[in-house]
């Protein structure tokens, strides 16, 4: 179960680089730091009881991490400010939704 979560800790950081690399070459540094930062959506775990728990699904149980939010996530992508901290999100919520199928 540890090494399932460290993939999935490692796998924030490696899929926004690639995305950030192919997509946004011309400046893949700030892209992918951007792409990071969404991780801090995570913090909506701090309210859960346990904070963590290896067992719960993220999606559709934390806030942030609503249906309703992920929407908000798609919507952000029409607004070419927002898109690539859009991206990140939407990067985080799948990886987060694939981790809900693997324990």
């Amino acid at each position: 179960m540890e090494k399932i979560n460290m993939i999935h800790i490692l796998l924030h950081f490696i899929v926004p680089a690639l995305f950030s690399f192919f997509f946004y070459r011309h400046m893949a540094t700030k892209a992918w730091l951007i792409m990071i930062a969404t991780m801090m959506v995570d913090l909506d775990h701090l309210i859960a009881t346990p904070i963590y728990d290896p067992n719960r699904c993220s999606i559709g149980f934390h806030p942030l991490h609503s249906y309703i939010a992920i929407i908000i996530y798609f919507i952000l992508l029409y607004f070419p400010k927002a898109r690539i901290v859009a991206i990140g999100l939407i990067i985080h919520m799948a990886l987060d939704f694939i981790d809900c199928y693997t324990f």
